[in-house]
């Protein structure tokens, strides 16, 4: 008898004992590391993983196609230095989200992709499992690190590998697969509770060499004619005041990328925006600062540097950044943060402010191009050119400096990027490194949740084609963004003729189409508009209505140049056929 009872009174607390699962465990790990919000599509095998995140206090915001929840969770990445976590389902679905993946390791955005995905004994022996896919093997060549967690106990450590890998360093885009058996494996509560981990300084202080700060200091003081670029890694450290009062001490012209812009007004007296190609070509020492020489400043050299000597101070995190294109002749290695803080440290009191004539002669430049624009900004032709459209755009930024743009197209995005002044940093987000098509309503999106501002979404109609459906999106969220498409009927014009057939030639799209009825279809504002002044009267209206709008702005179909103004990377025939 008393045998019997000894074995009852064994088991039984373990009977009683709590229990936890797969799915709880990663909504615990997410909520841990102040992971809160989620860009994603549901379905197999994560729809229940998504109820149950909601229902856990995590925002879950459900998109319409995976790429476009990328890019949200890229650029949330961005805005905030978290990981953006974008949720998909399994081969397909993962495929999906990792064009965005691929595009936050280029540009650097930390972001996390998990997906679910089939089961391993299954893929591993290619029987042809559901959705049957080895997802690790093929985002590895494409992010910056990729796990696989099999075991709930392995839960913890596994997003913790990822939130650091995604964040340290450079930052970048990390992959993460969760089998679907995985969700629902059973373990003790309180043994699952332990085996969570919060990270701990994921993104530690890299600090610069005290001889690369003065030997970068002395290449800058020896200069003539001195020039700093900002870019978007100065943008994304959020060293906005260390970073200003280094420009300003310098007393040296800047010259921000576009996603830059802000970080000192575009109206600052020492911006050289307006005179890029002169600065370019005229300068003789280049200090980069969380910029890269790569395609988008002609990797340092070529026409468009001109053909006075060059000498350039690079400023990035990741050392094999150097000498990647030309020599950097004081590079420093660190993050952007500490760097230009030690910059500024080793300046001391006093710093000699560069040759009158240099400043003076950039400064004159820049003045006689903004006086050349003026004009072209302020007419009011029917129908709009791009000019006449981003006048009023511009004006618009100014009066509403909070804001935040996204911009993306050919000749719209070339066009604003010069034409709209910004004035605070991160309130600009375009394209990026790799100039790719359809980020606009993904980051849209992901802008106005995490920040709560309102959104402007300047947009080429070709662009917008790539992520259209998310005003479906924008609707059932109720998110206060502004869409205006620039419509001239086609990619780059809207007037190329097929002489060879009935076909429409393959840049022109339908003629005169009204974007703005999309919008209205799910229960936005959608607005026509073919004037300057009905143009500004309608964003005005939205922006302070807050109210999900497109506004279909009628652009001349003859406006807009071959492939904006990157046409030289276009391959042209040669011959002509007989």
């Amino acid at each position: 008898m008393s045998a019997v009872v000894q074995s009852i009174s064994s088991v039984a607390p373990e009977a009683e004992r709590e229990l936890t699962d797969g799915f709880n465990l990663i909504i615990d790990a997410l909520k841990l590391n102040g992971l809160d919000t989620i860009y994603g599509v549901p379905g197999i095998p994560i729809t229940d993983f998504g109820r149950m995140a909601q229902a856990a206090g995590i925002r879950v915001l459900s998109f319409r196609h995976e790429q476009n929840a990328g890019y949200a969770a890229s650029i949330a990445g961005f805005l905030t230095k978290k990981p953006g976590v974008c949720l998909t389902v399994s081969a397909p679905g993962f495929l999906n989200g990792l064009t965005a993946l691929a595009h936050a390791t280029t540009n650097c955005f930390p972001m996390i992709l998990i997906s679910g995905s089939s089961e391993r004994e299954i893929v591993d022996l290619q029987q042809g499992d559901y959705e049957e896919m080895d997802q690790l093997a093929v985002a590895k060549p494409l992010c910056k690190a990729a796990f696989r967690i099999l075991h709930a106990q392995d839960i913890g450590i596994g997003l913790a590998r990822a939130i650091r890998a995604a964040v340290s360093g450079r930052p970048g885009g990390v992959y993460l697969d969760l089998p679907a058996k995985l969700f629902g494996q059973v373990m003790d509560a309180e043994a699952g509770a332990k085996s969570l981990v919060k990270v701990i300084d994921a993104a530690p202080a890299q600090l610069p060499a005290p001889d690369s700060i003065q030997r970068a200091l002395d290449v800058l003081k020896g200069a003539k004619r001195p020039l700093i670029i900002l870019g978007k890694g100065a943008a994304y450290a959020q060293a906005d005041d260390a970073i200003r009062q280094f420009v300003e001490k310098s007393g040296v012209p800047f010259l921000p990328m576009s996603m830059a812009k802000g970080l000192l007004p575009d109206l600052h007296p020492q911006c050289a925006g307006a005179a890029r190609s002169t600065v370019l070509k005229d300068s003789d020492v280049v200090m980069l600062i969380g910029a890269r020489l790569n395609w988008l400043l002609s990797h340092g050299k070529g026409k468009s540097w001109g053909d006075a000597p060059k000498q350039f101070i690079q400023i990035d995190i990741e050392p094999k950044e150097m000498d990647s294109n030309v020599e950097i002749v004081a590079p420093v290695v660190g993050d952007i943060g500490s760097c230009v803080s030690a910059l500024l440290a080793g300046m001391g009191g006093t710093w000699p402010a560069p040759p009158t004539d240099w400043t003076a002669s950039v400064a004159k430049k820049r003045d006689e191009n903004v006086a050349k624009m003026a004009p072209r900004l302020m007419n009011n032709n029917v129908p709009m050119d791009y000019h006449g459209a981003l006048g009023v755009l511009r004006t618009i930024i100014k009066e509403r400096p909070d804001a935040i743009l996204i911009n993306e197209g050919a000749n719209t995005l070339d066009l604003a990027r010069g034409v709209i002044d910004m004035h605070q940093p991160r309130k600009r987000l375009d394209v990026g490194t790799w100039g790719v098509m359809g980020i606009g309503m993904g980051y849209a999106i992901a802008a106005a949740v995490e920040t709560g501002k309102p959104v402007l979404a300047v947009e080429g109609d070709s662009a917008f084609g790539f992520s259209g459906m998310e005003v479906e999106t924008i609707c059932r969220y109720n998110l206060p963004i502004c869409i205006v498409i620039f419509n001239n009927n086609g990619i780059y014009r809207g007037t190329d003729v097929n002489d060879a057939g009935a076909d429409p030639a393959t840049t022109v799209f339908v003629k005169d189409a009204r974007y703005d009825r999309m919008m209205e279809a799910f229960g936005g504002v959608g607005v026509n508009a073919t004037s300057p002044d009905e143009l500004k009267r309608a964003v005005n209206a939205a922006m302070d209505s807050g109210k999900p709008t497109l506004i279909n702005a009628v652009i001349d179909p003859t406006a807009g140049s071959e492939s904006g103004r990157i046409g030289n990377l276009n391959p042209q025939s040669a011959l002509k056929k007989k």
